[in-house]
């Protein structure tokens, strides 16, 4: 029976996502683990430097193709997604006065500044569809 043709690439990694989440979750051990597993490590990635990441991925990609996308489809929450398009538009002008590349270090300085304040105040669940 034909399956109808191969992933897109855009679907295997999701798929990939959901396969390593799902071994992840399902663990081996005795009851301790559990603890050990909701407990985070010391090196985890800051919940703000995340955002800054995602941010300034984001930003480039508007930047570079002049259009939003949703963004849900972006991964990013609505407070993110604020903070994405006043970078972006910063970029631009900044791009205009400057070059690309002072449009790059800027993307990087105001994505970390805007979500090291959002999650000063507060980040996510601060509020509706925040």
């Amino acid at each position: 029976m034909a399956t109808g043709g191969a992933l897109s690439a855009r679907a295997a990694r999701l798929l990939g996502l959901v396969v390593a989440a799902g071994v992840s979750a399902i663990g081996c051990g005795g009851p301790g683990d559990a603890v050990a597993r909701s407990t985070p490590s010391a090196s985890a990635t800051p919940p703000e430097a995340l955002c800054a990441r995602l941010v300034a991925h984001w930003s480039r990609e508007v930047l570079d193709s002049g259009t939003y996308g949703d963004y849900q489809s972006m991964g990013l929450s609505n407070g993110q997604y604020e903070i994405l398009r006043t970078v972006v538009d910063a970029a631009r002008a900044e791009r205009g006065r400057q070059g690309a590349a002072a449009a790059d270090e800027l993307i990087d300085r105001q994505a970390r500044a805007g979500c090291v304040r959002w999650y000063r105040s507060g980040g996510p669940g601060k509020g509706p569809w925040q």
